[in-house]
């Protein structure tokens, strides 16, 4: 048995030697022969490299050459457009910049038109500034134009018989006062009572107080307060020149009111230290500016109100006891017509009663031709135009 094996494995070894010995020769073989195709391959690619080589240089050349020939036609076209781009440009930028400072001259012209205008207009103002300097300046004037402010906001506030222009509250004297309000109660004459109001204007002062304000620094402080105190007295003597002129109680009230036209002037009053308490303590004058005194003639107007709704508060209370009498009679007229209005309504039932009655009755009578209907009743049938039909009832009674 192991002899056996013995062999069989010396066989396989010597099987396997010459197997292993073709196996090589077969790969020396394959070698040789890949390497003889390779070489072949590789000549083969070679040449043909070098022929695509050669024919993509050509290729290239070709596509150089046109290249350069279509920029160049390109750069061409692009050098003529661009030519006559700019041409067009140029034309129109020298046309625009015509337009322009065509239209700029134009607009500078008419400015220095409106600017030569304006000149004469502001030497025209100047002028008229002097003008109305020299009206402010004329005492006359200023009182005027006070009276004209003073004269528009009475005229706005209150109504035409609640104030009175010109008026004389002194049966001895020839003053007449600008204006005057007519309050609610009444003087000793049963006549109503007299508010004196006149305006004021003492420019000069208030302008040199103006100044001195302004120049203050080339002024020492007595001129400042010399100018100041000429200002304090001018307005005192206004106050005093209302309180003898147009002050008469029980004729007017015991105040009057002092109207200055501007603000600035009220300010400067107020401004003073004790200038104010003074003219109402001393001179029982009242300062007012345009503005407060429209806040005074709104509450004025108010008080006139409250005491004309006290004034007719009675006289509605007699209305309203009138209304509630004649209210009560309309209650029992009512209640009449009530009962007249249920008694139809119950005649109208009973008709509806008997009327639904007769129907049950005559549902058992055969209806007769119309022509036979009216020969019995003696009823006419008449046609409208709009053929409406409407039966007029001509007899008096019905016959059984």
């Amino acid at each position: 048995m192991n002899a056996d094996v013995s062999r069989l494995d010396l066989l396989m070894r010597e099987e396997f030697g010459r197997n292993r010995e073709e196996n090589q020769k077969s790969f020396k073989d394959n070698r040789e022969e890949l390497n003889t195709s390779f070489k072949d391959n590789r000549f083969e690619l070679a040449n043909t490299l070098k022929s695509f080589e050669d024919k993509l240089t050509l290729n290239l050349k070709d596509i150089r050459e046109t290249v350069e020939n279509k920029l160049k036609t390109l750069q061409e076209d692009n050098n003529r457009k661009l030519e006559d781009m700019r041409k067009v440009v140029d034309e129109k930028l020298q046309e625009t910049v015509e337009k322009r400072f065509t239209e700029s001259f134009r607009m500078i012209s008419e400015r220095l038109e409106q600017v030569h205008k304006g000149l004469g207009e502001m030497q025209s103002l100047a002028s008229g500034v002097g003008d109305l300097k020299k009206v402010l300046t004329n005492v006359k004037t200023r009182g005027n134009l006070g009276e004209i402010q003073l004269g528009s906001i009475l005229e706005q506030i209150l109504s035409p018989e609640q104030y009175e222009q010109n008026s004389a509250v002194k049966e001895s004297s020839q003053e007449r006062v600008e204006y005057v309000i007519k309050l609610p109660g009444k003087n000793y004459d049963n006549k109503p009572l007299l508010l004196p109001i006149d305006s004021k204007f003492p420019n000069e002062d208030y302008q040199r107080l103006l100044d001195a304000y302004e120049n203050m620094a080339d002024l020492n402080s007595k001129e400042v307060e010399l100018i100041s105190k000429q200002f304090e007295n001018s307005v005192k003597k206004n106050a005093k020149d209302i309180r003898d002129k147009y002050i008469n109680p029980p004729v007017t009230t015991d105040f009057a009111i002092m109207f200055v036209p501007t603000e600035g002037l009220y300010a400067e009053i107020l401004r003073r230290r004790g200038l104010f308490e003074t003219l109402q303590r001393d001179f029982k004058i009242t300062v007012v500016g345009p503005t407060n005194l429209v806040a005074f003639l709104s509450s004025l107007q108010m008080g006139f109100k409250t005491l004309a709704i006290e004034k007719r508060s009675s006289e509605v209370w007699e209305i309203l006891g009138a209304v509630k009498t004649e209210f009560s009679n309309f209650g029992v007229v009512l209640e009449r017509t009530k009962k007249k209005l249920q008694e139809a309504t119950n005649v109208i039932d009973q008709a509806e009663i008997r009327s639904r009655a007769i129907e049950r009755k005559l549902r058992t009578v055969q209806e007769l031709p119309q022509q036979q209907t009216v020969e019995l009743l003696g009823e006419a049938i008449e046609i409208e135009e709009d053929n409406q039909l409407s039966i007029t009832t001509t007899a008096s009674s019905i016959s059984p």
